[in-house]
C-alpha cells in the first residue's frame, strides 16, 4: 500500500513543480487544456508501466494473479489522481492569490496518500473475495 501512494506523490509533485514554474513564467495563459491533456496522458503512461511492473512483483511474491491486478489498477488510478491534483492546487491557489509552491505540495501529498490507500483497500475489497 505505501508503494501506490508513494509514487503517486512522487508522480504529482513533478506536476505541481511544472505547472508553478509555467506559472511563474506566465506560459500558461490559454493552454490550460493542452498542459492537462500532456499530463494526464504522461500519468497515464507512467501508471501503466510501473502499475505493470509492481502488479508483476505482487504476483511474483504472492502467487495471485488478481492482487497484482489490484495493485496494477491501483497504482495507474492513484497517478491520474496525482496529475489531476498537480494541476489543480496550484491554479486553484494562483487564481485564489495565493503561493502555490507553499501549499500545493501539503495538499498533493494528502490527497495522493489517502487515495493511494483508499484505492488499493477499496479495489482488493472489490475483486479478492
Amino acid at each position: 500500500m505505501p508503494i501506490v501512494a508513494s509514487i503517486g506523490g512522487n508522480t504529482g509533485n513533478q506536476t505541481v513543480a511544472l505547472v508553478i514554474r509555467a506559472l511563474a513564467l506566465d506560459q500558461l495563459r490559454d493552454q490550460h487544456a493542452q498542459l492537462v491533456r500532456k499530463e494526464l496522458t504522461v500519468s497515464l503512461v507512467n501508471g501503466l508501466m510501473w502499475g505493470a511492473i509492481t502488479g508483476l512483483i505482487a504476483f511474483v511474491l504472492y502467487r495471485d494473479a488478481a492482487l497484482g491486478a489490484v495493485m496494477m489498477t491501483a497504482v495507474v488510478l492513484n497517478l491520474i489522481v496525482a496529475a489531476i491534483t498537480g494541476i489543480a492546487v496550484p491554479l486553484v491557489l494562483h487564481r485564489a492569490r495565493r503561493d502555490p509552491a507553499q501549499g500545493a505540495s501539503v495538499v498533493l501529498t494528502f490527497v495522493t496518500d489517502s487515495m493511494g490507500f483508499f484505492l488499493f483497500l477499496g479495489l482488493a475489497r472489490l475483486l479478492l473475495h
